[in-house]
Order: structure tokens, then C-alpha cells, then sequence
């Protein structure tokens, strides 16, 4: 269950960390499979989404790896998620992303899908699964607290989104934290300034009458998709015609990962 805490942050601030949020088994395990599938698909790492040039990235997780779809589920997420898009919901898209050393660049301030809400309010919500410590130097996320309740985007209105903001924290996290973050607020990643990579898993929800960012029915394997359960037939929406209708047609969509 969520705390009175964790409830306000959402509501005012845009996000909230749950410490520890990761069992150490389930930790190693991501860090492990990630590993491997990087290793795996080489040159084509990512290809399903998009590419980056000062960072490394995978697609379609919940397509390679018993680890991920028992990660898309975990209840302390998912109550956050809730909270933020309401009980109707399901996964967007699964990514990860590992910063690269000594990067030369950060990431504009933005929000996922260019989303602005909408007469029903909040329709995204990303969660950062921190793999490694987020420190000052290694490319942790900035982000503008509040701004989720502006209505507005900051390429609309700032002149420079890569420049920093007065208002900017930094997500300073240990490995095995998850932040819970309202999508609409304004945040990017910023540059990893240290000799090592910093590694994060996405988890990225919407609203169910708004279409995949990666339209998980075309991108999972048959056999795959035949063995799952009931729960994340339901959080993927595989069975859902509605989904059917306004995902199929839209191309993944690029964006942003921290």
C-alpha cells in the first residue's frame, strides 16, 4: 500500500523513489539478463526503438526474459502507477538504456510522447529502474518539480530545454531503487561524466485509450505471448480490441529514455 508520503510526492513534486524498491535477487537478475541480451544482439541492440550516440540501448524486454515480465508487475510499482493514470492502465513499452563513460551531452528537458494532459488528466507514467548508483556525474536525470501540473511542454515555452533550469533537481539514487515519475513532468537525462556506464531499466505506462509507445501484440513472440499469464495478458493488453485499434497503425514511436 502506498503511504500519505508517497501519494503527496506524486501529487505535488511529479515522482517519488522507493528506496530498495528491488529485492537484491531480482536486482542481480536484471543486471545479468541485460547484460546477456546486449551481448546478444551487438550492432542491433535497440534497433526495435532507436539508437543513441552517447548511450547504449535494448527494446522489447518483455519479449526476452522470464526477469522482465516478473518486473513489469512488481505491486509497489504498479500502485504508483495507479495513483498517477488511475486503474485503467497498462505497459507502453520496456526498455534499458546504459549511459555511456564520459558522454559530451545531456538530453533536452521534456515529456514522454510530447504529452500534454488531456480532459481525463494524466495519461503517462514512466518508472526508472536504477541498476546502478544515479550520482551527480554519471548521467542521473534531472528533473523540474511540479511541472507535471503546468500543462505544458518545454519546447513550447523555453528557449533553450538543454540549458539548466533554476528549478532542476537531480535523481540521486542507489541501485535497486525505483523511481515513479509523472511523465508530464519535465525531466531529461543528463551527461555521464564518469570512466564507467550507468545502467537503467524503463518501464513505461500509459493510459488504456492511448496508443503503445511499442505495440507489444506485433512485437511479442507468438510463444512468448502463449505463455503468459492472465495478469500480463492484461497489463500488456493483448486481448484488448480497443488496443488493437489505436496502436496497430502508429509507428514506435521514438523518445527519450534517462
Amino acid at each position: 500500500m502506498m503511504t500519505t508520503e508517497q501519494r503527496q510526492d506524486l501529487d505535488e513534486l511529479g515522482y517519488v523513489v522507493l528506496e530498495g524498491g528491488m529485492p537484491d535477487t531480482l536486482l542481480d537478475d536484471l543486471r545479468t539478463r541485460i547484460s546477456q541480451v546486449f551481448q546478444e544482439e551487438g550492432d542491433r541492440a535497440g534497433s526495435e526503438f532507436r539508437t543513441e550516440a552517447t548511450a547504449h540501448r535494448l527494446a522489447n524486454l518483455v519479449d526476452k526474459g522470464d526477469v522482465f515480465r516478473r518486473a513489469i508487475v512488481l505491486p509497489e510499482v504498479l500502485d504508483c502507477v495507479r495513483h498517477v493514470l488511475g486503474p485503467e492502465m497498462k505497459l507502453s513499452s520496456l526498455n534499458a538504456r546504459s549511459a555511456d563513460p564520459l558522454g559530451d551531452v545531456g538530453q533536452p528537458l521534456h515529456v514522454d510522447m510530447a504529452a500534454i494532459p488531456d480532459e481525463r488528466g494524466y495519461w503517462v507514467c514512466n518508472t526508472i529502474w536504477v541498476l546502478d548508483d544515479f550520482t551527480p556525474d554519471n548521467g542521473a536525470t534531472r528533473m523540474i518539480p511540479g511541472s507535471h501540473r503546468w500543462g505544458t511542454r518545454p519546447q513550447d515555452v523555453l528557449a533553450d530545454p538543454m540549458a539548466p533550469h533554476p528549478d532542476e533537481v537531480l535523481l540521486l539514487a542507489k541501485a535497486g531503487s525505483i523511481a515513479i515519475m509523472n511523465a508530464h513532468m519535465w525531466h531529461g537525462g543528463t551527461a555521464n561524466r564518469t570512466p564507467a556506464p550507468r545502467l537503467a531499466m524503463h518501464a513505461f505506462y500509459c493510459r488504456r485509450d492511448k496508443p503503445q509507445q511499442q505495440y507489444q501484440k506485433r512485437l511479442l513472440r507468438p510463444e512468448v505471448q502463449a505463455s503468459l499469464s492472465p495478469d500480463l495478458r492484461a497489463i500488456l493488453a493483448l486481448d484488448d480490441p480497443l488496443n488493437d485499434e489505436i496502436s496497430a497503425n502508429v509507428e514506435v514511436r521514438s523518445g527519450f529514455m534517462k
